[in-house]
């Protein structure tokens, strides 16, 4: 079994650039820094939210154009961010990527649905605006039956 500090020390090693000499702009690293982030997500998310940060980092310095992979990994973070109860910052995010998913998808795309459907979870276990998520899903939910066509 690992100790606790196993998780940063290990993000730390692939933020350094120091993984079997691979330069810090491998991608297979940031996918692997995803990877190691899901799985602490789970049961150690306290240790998985550094982890997605440095992911995030890494993928603005390296791949600042790739819109979708950075708003990917920003989902994955404010989920860690709700899991650990941190929902005012979830919900922030969660907008954020909701309409920047709207802005270049459309809004009766699917990827920009679930990130609604995401965000009105959020704010539902948040209890800071329930009335808005209601009215913010019944949106959603005429989007999704228009773009289902049912």
């Amino acid at each position: 079994q690992t100790g606790r500090g196993d998780a940063a020390a290990t993000t730390r090693i692939y933020f350094e650039g120091r993984y079997l000499g691979r330069p810090v702009t491998d991608e297979n690293r940031c996918i692997a820094l995803g990877m190691l982030a899901e799985g602490l997500r789970g049961s150690r998310p306290e240790e998985a939210l550094p982890v997605f940060q440095a992911q995030l980092a890494l993928w603005r310095r390296n791949w600042p154009d790739d819109e979708n992979s950075i708003l990917i990994v920003q989902t994955n973070l404010s989920s860690c961010l709700d899991d650990l109860g941190r929902r005012e910052e979830a919900i922030d995010l969660k907008v954020d990527i909701y309409r920047r998913r709207e802005a270049t998808l459309g809004a009766s795309h699917k990827t920009t649905i679930l990130d609604g459907c995401s965000l009105v979870i959020t704010m539902r276990r948040s209890m800071i605006c329930p009335d808005e998520a209601i009215a913010f899903a019944r949106d959603l939910l005429g989007e999704a039956r228009q773009s289902l066509g049912a």
